[in-house]
């Protein structure tokens, strides 16, 4: 199973875009999209506060991987749905 998870905030508009990039890139694929507030967890805030978006790719049985910050990287998403290590 893979699944998504975005590191975001509120008033984002980077946020945003990068959530809109992402359904846009895999379309009709059904993968869980994970959206956490950095702002409401004060670890998340020491480890994303200047990074986000930050999106972070997640495959069943391996450790999850952190593919772009601030705009998608189509290109590594592509890959990681492909299953190509970085």
């Amino acid at each position: 199973m893979i699944r998504f998870i975005l590191y975001s905030r509120s008033y984002c508009h980077l946020c945003d875009d990068m959530l809109d990039a992402l359904k846009g890139l895999i379309g009709e694929q059904t993968y869980p999209i994970d959206v956490r507030d950095v702002d409401a967890d004060p670890v998340l805030l020491t480890l994303y506060d200047e990074l986000v978006p930050v999106l972070v790719g997640v495959r069943e049985n391996q450790p999850p991987r952190q593919l772009c910050h601030y705009f998608l990287n189509e290109n590594k998403v592509r890959d990681f749905l492909a299953g190509v290590d970085p």
